[in-house]
């Protein structure tokens, strides 16, 4: 890790995890690193640990290992099935947990998981809470030669994610991941607005109150800011985050 993090200080080098962001990012001559360090060598940073009230997994687990990881399905199912949902088959198996969390991209999945979960980012030098990380689209807290080592999710007494998916990417139009956890009610939202992730909190009042899918229906998301494209229009999408918080509450069961 000291020696990822030295070359990182100083050059314009990137770190490449799975590739399955910067690699994109890099074909669309919207980067140009001079170097790439590769953290596929650093010990100790693909293991998933169970620490009773939380579960800790480590930065460069894939979202195939997320997804297959018995210790995940067992204490968050809801985040075994999200990760099972990201992409196709190749992208599960290559693309990691720290390179979703530390891209950014403002249509993941990670980002509403971390969010509802009130997950803590541990990188090589500090914890962010997420509620702090995520700040906007494509920004994170990270400082520039930061290293993201691991994420520590909260295990919740239920949880469940609900996803629009574009029928391409497999990029969430719009994704609502709902949990009930030791923070309370969290309802938290991606890929319907062009900041990013953010968090409902007329949806986490009502379910705060009376947890079932019928306290989040008639709730109305305001369409300012959403996101507006070839997959969906902004009105479409605020009214998506509705539907998809009543699958997810729905799914918790």
């Amino acid at each position: 890790m000291d020696e990822a993090v030295a070359a990182l200080r100083g050059s314009g080098a990137k770190l490449i995890a799975g590739g399955q962001s910067l690699l994109p990012v890099m074909k669309l001559n919207l980067a140009a690193p001079s170097d790439l360090v590769s953290l596929a060598g650093v010990p100790g940073l693909a293991d998933i640990a169970d620490g009773g009230d939380s579960v800790t997994v480590g930065a460069m687990c894939t979202h195939a290992q997320v997804a297959g990881s018995g210790i995940v399905q067992a204490r968050i199912p809801a985040l075994a099935a999200m990760a099972d949902g990201i992409g196709d088959a190749q992208v599960r198996n290559a693309g990691t947990i720290g390179g979703s969390v530390a891209h950014n991209d403002p249509a993941a999945d990670y980002p509403a998981a971390c969010v509802a979960l009130g997950a803590t980012i541990v990188t090589d030098r500090r914890e962010i809470h997420s509620d702090d990380y995520f700040q906007g689209m494509f920004m994170t807290a990270l400082g520039d030669d930061e290293v993201i080592t691991a994420v520590r999710f909260p295990v919740p007494s239920r949880a469940a994610y609900a996803k629009f998916a574009n029928p391409a990417s497999k990029y969430a139009v719009a994704g609502v991941m709902v949990a009930d956890g030791p923070a309370g009610v969290r309802v938290a939202v991606t890929g319907a607005s062009g900041d990013g992730v953010f968090r409902v909190g007329a949806m986490e009042e009502a379910l705060q109150a009376s947890f079932s899918g019928d306290s989040v229906a008639g709730i109305a998301v305001s369409s300012d800011g959403m996101l507006s494209d070839t997959a969906a229009g902004a009105e479409y999408r605020a009214h998506l985050v509705t539907v998809m918080a009543k699958r997810a509450v729905e799914a918790c069961g």
